[in-house]
């Protein structure tokens, strides 16, 4: 289990110390013990803070000028790191500011200072304490009157698993616009897209030798730009990513070639305020939809009839007023369909007087019923998004409900009780004592370790311990509140950040981890609504293949696993939307594994229901048969390869299919309809 290093206040004892009004007088204070210092009432003299960097003393805020001082005053026992701290949730982030000195009164030295640590009001600092020397702690009015409590705690060293970043800019990124990480050229390594204007794409390619380049796109004029939301997805199943993006205007999805080499413009006409973007199958048709949150009013989707995208409002998300901010689609009842929770914008925002969030359950039926309320979902905060995933490993996927802004307490971590009702275990999971906000909460497993950790509020990552424990990152990044999509940006296994026009690429650890990429055949081609599980010394983990997670980047949708120090993963399972369920055994760790639908089942296990085959196995022809008694028409045939590759097509269904030509092995033959369904079937070519 992973040391905390959260400030909770479950320490000794609290200190009522009246602190003296300068340094010769400083009270003593002791190590885990909370000192409550009283509001600056006759205290004089302000703190000479000038040569440590934070200006003299001199200067308003309001009515508050830098007049008085609190001093106290720590003798250090051993030589190690200790830190001081403001950050506490009974101070309801009190504006605070800290100095720490060395030597003596007459001649101090400064250690270091702090003021509005992490774009809170509190203060934080850590240094290295000598044993046997005295820190003079000294705090200033200068921007409140107000008392507050402080603690002096050892700083806990970083664990070996916890991770450090690179920040490296990368020529032709732009932090301009909502990021976008995929695989845009069918080579399942993440890639870096962002939109410079109305007419033009640039995609940053990642190569093979860890080196990127730019390649730009003219488009036709979109209007619209991913101001608010981009999401990435193949809805075509031609091998290549599209991408949907929106604005205050509404959407635009952009259709990529045959050969991901051009662009097509679809920008719909409905104008609204677009919020979270998704490709989600919704209808399981086998084609990807597209779903986009509208702020002002009913949610919009767009059904995909394999030729357009039609627009359809409301049925998922029907709130009048909108606050409908961010869409997230995962099965959280375990039924083998995708269910959605919809973070709102709650209290304090546009959708005050009831607009709370959502979970809808999916019927089976291509309709959805909202029961945020019997699930215990129907959170209050005004959130902007969630973190969604099995956050403890017990095969049910859990949300960590992000607070964005307002008074409704903080972030809500939220256990699935797998009776499809959720619990509140917030308190102390860590959010306790987080005071920090933010939009944009995602759910990866940095550190390798096998437990799902959190990119949120407060510019740093959450880790998880398995047990929803989280500690923060002891090294700090100033990562930006929203640009920051995740991805492997150079394909060794640990996830990595795009932040404006650099990455912070993961330093990574010793952990092992495995990548599972997917290539649907009768599911959509990215099998995005996939359900993901691999078993080890661990038990079990498990991933759902999302399109648009967070509130408005797009993450990789290679589904990352870490598995710490395990030697083998005993099981791969993949459950496919269309009920497939492949199998792998006794895969290696550190490897990236592309799963095509069907490729691990035996010849005869598949059981479409529409046609069979034979002779198989087959020498020069199979012949397609429809069973008894159907009313369905065969369009087009495709055989594919184990590696998901096209070896054969044809819209001639009326004579044998000659396979005279190809090599000996197993294929999977899909068959579409009239109506664009699809049905598969393996056979043998000797």
């Amino acid at each position: 289990m992973k040391k905390t290093t959260h400030l909770i206040v479950l320490l000794f004892c609290t200190s009522f110390a009246i602190a003296q009004t300068n340094c010769s007088n400083a009270v003593s204070v002791v190590l885990d013990a909370v000192t409550t210092a009283p509001s600056f009432n006759s205290e004089t003299g302000a703190v000479p803070g000038n040569f440590c960097g934070i200006g003299n003393g001199n200067g308003s805020n309001g009515n508050a000028t830098a007049t008085k001082g609190k001093w106290y005053k720590f003798l250090a026992t051993e030589t190690r790191s200790i830190s001081i701290t403001t950050l506490l949730p009974q101070n309801n982030n009190t504006d605070t500011r800290l100095i720490v000195y060395s030597g003596t009164c007459l001649d101090l030295t400064c250690v270091g200072a702090n003021d509005d640590y992490n774009n809170t009001n509190s203060s934080y600092l850590s240094f290295d304490a000598v044993a046997g020397t005295t820190y003079t702690i000294a705090f200033d009015n200068r921007y409140s009157n107000n008392g507050f409590d402080f603690v002096v705690i050892n700083t806990p060293p970083p664990a070996p698993d916890r991770l450090s970043f690179t920040t490296t800019p990368i020529t032709g990124i732009t932090g301009g616009f909502d990021n976008c990480i995929v695989d845009m050229n069918g080579d399942y390594l993440d890639d870096i897209v962002s939109a410079v204007n109305n007419t033009t794409l640039v995609i940053t390619y990642q190569g093979s030798n860890g080196a990127f380049t730019n390649t730009g796109f003219t488009l036709a004029n979109t209007i619209i730009q991913p101001t608010w939301s981009i999401a990435a997805g193949d809805y075509d199943n031609n091998g290549f990513n599209d991408l949907i993006y929106g604005s205050s205007s509404g959407i635009c999805l952009l259709k990529a070639n045959s050969t991901g080499t051009g662009y097509t413009t679809d920008r719909k006409s409905e104008p609204y305020l677009v919020q979270r973007t998704n490709f989600v199958d919704i209808n399981n048709d086998g084609k990807l939809d597209a779903f986009a949150c509208d702020d002002n009013a009913p949610n919009r989707y767009y059904m995909n009839d394999g030729e357009n995208m039609n627009h359809i409002q409301g049925g998922i998300g029907d709130f009048p007023s909108g606050g409908n901010y961010a869409s997230n689609w995962f099965d959280y009842d375990n039924d083998g369909d995708v269910d959605m929770y919809l973070a709102k914008c709650g209290q304090g925002g546009s959708g005050a007087g009831g607009n709370i969030d959502q979970l809808h359950r999916n019927n089976g039926n291509g309709t959805f019923t909202n029961v945020a309320a019997e699930a215990n979902m129907a959170n209050p905060e005004q959130t902007w998004s969630g973190a969604c995933g099995d956050f403890n490993n017990d095969g049910w996927m859990d949300v960590i409900v992000g607070v964005n802004a307002g008074t409704n307490g903080f972030t809500n971590v939220k256990r699935n009780n797998g009776d499809g009702t959720f619990t509140s275990v917030t308190t102390g999971s860590g959010y306790d004592t987080n005071l920090f906000t933010g939009r944009e909460y995602v759910a990866h497993d940095f550190d390798n370790d096998g437990f799902l950790d959190v990119l949120g509020s407060g510019s740093t990552i959450m880790f998880g311990d398995g047990n929803f424990h989280f500690t923060p990152n002891p090294n700090m990044y100033n990562i930006s509140a929203n640009d920051r999509p995740v991805g492997d940006l150079n394909n060794d296994g640990f996830l990595d950040i795009q932040n404006g026009g650099s990455v912070l690429f993961n330093n990574g650890n010793s952990n092992k981890w495995l990548a599972v990429n997917l290539q649907g055949i009768q599911s959509n081609r990215n099998g995005i609504g996939a359900r993901i599980e691999i078993y080890g010394t661990w038990g079990k983990q498990i991933r759902d293949v999302q399109s648009g997670t967070g509130f408005q980047n797009m993450s990789t949708i290679t589904a990352h696993f870490g598995i710490g120090q395990a030697a083998t993963i005993d099981q791969v399972i993949i459950r496919w939307p269309s009920g497939t369920v492949d199998t792998l055994n006794n895969v290696n760790p550190n490897q990236k594994l592309l799963v095509v639908e069907g490729s691990t089942l035996a010849v005869n296990s598949f059981n479409n229901g529409v046609f069979s085959l034979y002779p198989n196995p087959a020498k020069n022809v199979v012949n397609i048969q429809l069973k008894d008694n159907l009313n369905v028409t065969l369009k087009s045939v495709i055989v594919y390869d184990l590696i998901g590759k096209v070896v054969l097509s044809t819209s001639d269904l009326t004579h044998p299919l000659n396979v005279e030509k190809l090599a000996a092995g197993t294929y999977i033959l899909s068959i579409s309809d009239i109506e664009n369904k699809k049905y598969t079937q393996k056979f043998i070519k000797e």
